[in-house]
């Protein structure tokens, strides 16, 4: 089957923003054995919008569209939708009470343009955002669908697997049940993992397909099974879910599409253990991936941001000949500050980072990107000098990621 994905937004045409959702729909719709015959970058503009329908429903019988469902004034989509199937704008009470819930759990005010995204066209089939605010459409007319999604790649991503997709398999083959697992792996390199795996991949049946999926040190593979015999593909998928352990062993971190912040949670809960962080380089972000997690409050107890000297001796307790004989960003500063944090914060763990972000600041010794991240559980102390590539955001995202894998594999 043939598909088009249209994606809506000026932000995308200037650059401003990069497009990752065509991407993730294409490699998430291949192995059930969908083509993306097209992919179209358009303005938030009636005509472009008009115009590039047209062309993908001469192609294709399904249109995948992202983007300009904003509550802004500039994004049209839904509007242009009314006005190309036909009907009115309604409100939509479930879609009025999924708002109201989402503005209730974040504790914010609702506004009259964020109460306008209730307002939906009567030509359309709601499917309730559960990740976000602007309902998902599905359209149908002469036998061709067009499903309008968001344009944020964590609602579009998130409602395409829980919602979406197996809507398509129902609509287009209503014969085939789909089952995805997924495994979060850490110490492989992507090129090294798939030489591992090489073996396993090679008998695979026709109608389950592996995916990697990597991101800064870890990296996802999903397990993607379509047949029209539920039977065949639960047991499949089971007995190929136990092979990839066996292979993979304790480089698997996680059974699941969990971030690596919730995984470490997991754990420290399991155990019992507190944790905290000091933190230079990465500026509290660690901190804030880990409070991101509903329920840290279990197991995270604070943070220092010791940005300057000043704060890592006389917080911290740093000794200041270390300070001076070895630098702030040095093994034996970050352990020290390790076990400082544990100290202030009273806790059992705790990972320390500092090092030279960017874009200045580097030296010849210590260039741009030298990080040095310590993990501490108990009494067991371990670092590591790392050299991130990239921007300064970049190395902040990458050095709180080996941090976690750090004291991940401690706890571990």
């Amino acid at each position: 089957m043939q598909y088009s994905i249209i994606v809506i937004g000026d932000e995308l045409l200037i650059g401003q923003v990069t497009d990752t959702n065509s991407g993730w729909i294409a490699r998430h719709l291949s192995p059930l054995g969908w083509e993306a015959k097209s992919v179209k970058v358009i303005a938030d503009d009636e005509h472009e919008i008009f115009r590039a329908i047209d062309e993908a429903f001469a192609q294709t019988d399904v249109v995948l569209m992202t983007g300009g469902l904003g509550p802004t004034k500039d994004d049209i989509t839904k509007a242009t939708l009314c006005r190309y199937f036909g009907g009115e704008m309604i409100l939509n009470e479930d879609v009025k009470r999924n708002v109201d819930e989402m503005f209730r759990r974040r504790g914010l005010e609702m506004n009259r343009l964020t109460a306008g995204q209730a307002m939906v066209p009567s030509s359309c089939r709601v499917i309730q955002n559960e990740v976000g605010t602007a309902p998902i459409m599905w359209f149908e007319r002469d036998g061709k669908v067009l499903v309008s999604m968001p344009g944020v790649p964590q609602e579009t991503q998130a409602m395409m697997e829980r919602a979406v997709i197996p809507e398509l398999v129902k609509h287009i083959h209503s014969d085939l049940d789909i089952e995805y697992r997924t495994f979060v792996v850490i110490d492989y390199a992507e090129s090294a993992l798939a030489e591992t795996l090489e073996s396993f991949e090679q008998q695979l049946p026709d109608y389950i397909h592996l995916a990697y999926l990597p991101n800064q040190g870890v990296i996802r593979l999903r397990l993607t099974g379509a047949h029209s015999n539920s039977e065949v593909i639960a047991n499949d998928m089971a007995r190929l879910s136990e092979q990839l352990h066996s292979i993979l062993g304790d480089s698997i971190i996680a059974n699941g599409d969990k971030p690596l912040s919730q995984i470490v949670g997991e754990r420290l809960r399991e155990l019992g253990l507190s944790m905290s962080t000091a933190e230079s380089c990465t500026g509290g972000n660690v901190a804030h991936v880990i409070t991101e997690i509903a329920g840290s409050s279990d197991y995270f107890m604070g943070s220092v941001v010791s940005y300057s000297n000043d704060v890592k001796q006389n917080v911290l307790g740093v000794d200041s000949g270390t300070l001076d004989a070895c630098g702030a960003v040095s093994q034996p500063v970050v352990e020290q500050m390790a076990t400082g944090v544990c100290r202030v914060c009273n806790t059992h763990c705790s990972v320390a980072t500092s090092g030279v972000a960017g874009p200045g600041g580097g030296t010849p010794e210590k260039p741009v990107g030298t990080v040095w991240i310590a993990a501490k559980v108990g009494d067991i102390v371990t670092s590591k000098c790392f050299h991130f590539n990239g921007s300064r955001a970049q190395v902040i995202d990458r050095a709180t990621t080996h941090a976690l894998i750090m004291l991940l594999k401690l706890l571990r």
